[in-house]
């Protein structure tokens, strides 16, 4: 397995992207605490994404929002805005297209480049490219933290170390951090176990089992130990990881497209569900259409007041909408009686080559599609 001598990665993360999307959009919340949440009307949900201004008073993300109000009593909650964060996901990538080539998309808010022989002469200037060309063109409101690194792993760890201000080790200020082959692994020993990618709470529970409760003792492990640890492959590609080899992400097959929504209190009932569900169906759909599958089962998940309800129907392998909104009609037929707190839609998907249509519709109020 090759190891790299010098960096080859860059990783990408914006800096609580939908808050600073608001404060771009809106002047009125620029400089402010701000928090976005589900929907407005109720404290009985969390916030979902908070503004450094919010971070500086506590506030985290997936925090109930009566826990953030305490913390930051001036916290301004601002209703989540899906189409408005897409689309400013799509116009960063294509200026960050301009200076460099994306590798992956990691999510809305996260990306990956593979370094060209400039990128590895000159990090810092790249990186400082990058950004002025993102305030110069998109707006100065959305920051990101860059990290580098001999391979995607370590940059994702640098990447998240660049945000801190202090200038440790391979840190250079300005949410930037470049951790170059010989310096390793120092600044990996300043990277808390709980802040490794793939160290989850379950994992860690089972690492301090076996004594190991700091990210060095974990570098300093062999790789077969690794790999009983984690009891698969995966501790031992962690370890090659963390030891800076060019080791790749296993591909991965896709087995579904899914989406999610929490219900607000007017759609708390069978007729609102429904809408919200079919709202969800049509972005799955259109999703299964870009990546070009076929639909074999649509499944239905609720968080009822009682517990939750959940039942898949199968199709045969379609493509046409009468068999997808059939299926649709079917699952909520079989609901009709229940009262909903939150709906989740998926298509389950296999094979290729699809189109889904679901005709002209109106989404609900406070819908989003795409």
């Amino acid at each position: 397995m090759r190891k790299p001598e010098t960096i080859e990665r860059l990783y990408l993360d914006f800096d609580g992207f939908f808050a600073s999307v608001e404060q771009q959009c809106d002047k009125r919340l620029r400089g402010r605490p701000v928090g976005v949440v589900p929907f407005e009307g109720t404290d009985r949900t969390a916030v979902i994404a908070c503004s450094k201004e919010a971070k500086a008073y506590g506030v985290k993300n997936v925090m109930k929002i009566k826990d953030a109000k305490a913390l930051c009593p001036d916290l301004i909650l601002v209703p989540q805005k899906p189409d408005l964060y897409r689309r400013a996901h799509n116009a960063l990538l294509c200026e960050i297209e301009s200076v460099i080539a994306i590798d992956t998309a990691k999510s809305i808010d996260e990306l990956t480049c593979i370094l060209d022989e400039r990128g590895r002469r000159d990090p810092e200037g790249l990186a400082h490219q990058i950004k002025e060309t993102i305030k110069l063109n998109v707006g100065e409101f959305i920051t990101s933290s860059i990290g580098f690194a001999a391979n995607r792993q370590l940059a994702k760890m640098a990447c998240k170390a660049g945000k801190d201000a202090s200038k440790r080790a391979g840190q250079y200020g300005n949410g930037l951090a470049i951790w170059h082959p010989h310096m390793m692994p120092n600044p990996l020993f300043q990277v808390k176990l709980a802040d490794v990618p793939g160290v989850g709470d379950n994992m860690r529970m089972r690492l301090a089992h076996s004594q190991i409760i700091t990210t060095e003792q974990l570098y300093n492990l062999q790789p077969k130990h690794m790999r009983k640890i984690w009891r698969n492959v995966n501790g031992e590609r962690l370890w090659y990881a963390l030891h800076g080899y060019d080791i790749q992400a296993i591909p991965q097959k896709r087995g579904m497209f899914g989406h999610g929504r929490v219900l607000p209190p007017e759609n708390r009932s069978i007729n609102g569900a429904y809408e919200i569900a079919r709202l969800l169906l049509v972005k799955a759909g259109r999703r299964l259409r870009r990546e070009e599958y076929y639909a074999e089962a649509v499944w239905l998940w609720l968080s009822v007041r009682d517990g939750s309800w959940f039942r898949i129907v199968k199709m045969p392998t379609v493509n046409d909408e009468q068999a997808i909104m059939t299926a649709h009609r079917m699952l909520w037929d079989y609901v009709r009686r229940e009262l909903p707190r939150n709906t989740t839609i998926s298509l389950n998907t296999k094979y290729s080559s699809t189109i889904v249509h679901m005709g002209e519709w109106k989404p609900p109020a406070g819908g989003h599609v795409g």
